[in-house]
């Protein structure tokens, strides 16, 4: 439930960055059929690279190059030196709002998370819709166990819900409404 689920007797991987399943998308070199051989579903014949291009040259073929983002500007030396293209910082609209918190720091996970679950407890009993973001499907499944535990309602967004992902988003928002997401709920979506 990290790198890859089983579903309808097949093996998803499930995007690192995203959260999602990227379906019809296959390990190479015998490791996507290992991992069917080990999950005990119909092992398919390995899938043939015909050629590959990294982002870097396939960006190059591109008369004209732009984008835009808001995390640029640490990579501007090497957008430059890969690409030749100089980044603008380009200033806020209004005054940032946003608090920058320090850093805590944890003896070791279960301490991390039993604070985290204080947290949201906290956040919910005062009414505040709460996001807590995982990297895996089984950090999200871990942190909804100790909630149920605690008696917390709350919602699990993983690439194991995506058909639900419209309504759990949709509620997202609402009066102590309790959400753990993997990065499906990340960046690019409004949460209202």
């Amino acid at each position: 439930d990290r790198e890859y689920v089983v579903k309808d007797g097949e093996v998803i991987i499930v995007d690192e960055f995203t959260g999602r399943m990227m379906f019809g998308r296959r390990y190479s070199e015998g490791l996507h059929q290992a991992i069917e051989a080990k999950e005990g579903v119909k092992i398919q014949r390995e899938s043939i690279t015909m050629a590959t291009v990294t982002f870097q040259n396939y960006f190059r073929m591109y008369d004209k190059l732009a984008g835009m983002t808001g995390t640029a500007a640490t990579e501007a030396e090497e957008f430059f030196k890969i690409y030749k293209l100089d980044v603008v910082v380009i200033p806020t609209n209004k005054p940032l709002i946003r608090t920058k918190y320090q850093d805590q720091i944890y003896k070791n996970e279960q301490a991390k998370f039993r604070a985290v679950v204080r947290e949201i407890e906290e956040l919910h009993n005062l009414g505040r819709p709460t996001l807590v973001g995982t990297v895996a499907i089984e950090t999200s499944e871990s942190l909804s166990g100790m909630l149920t535990k605690r008696g917390i309602p709350h919602q699990v967004l993983n690439a194991k819900q995506h058909e639900k992902e419209a309504h759990i988003i949709t509620q997202a928002g609402r009066l102590g409404a309790v959400t753990i997401a993997t990065n499906m709920a990340g960046r690019g979506v409004d949460i209202i």
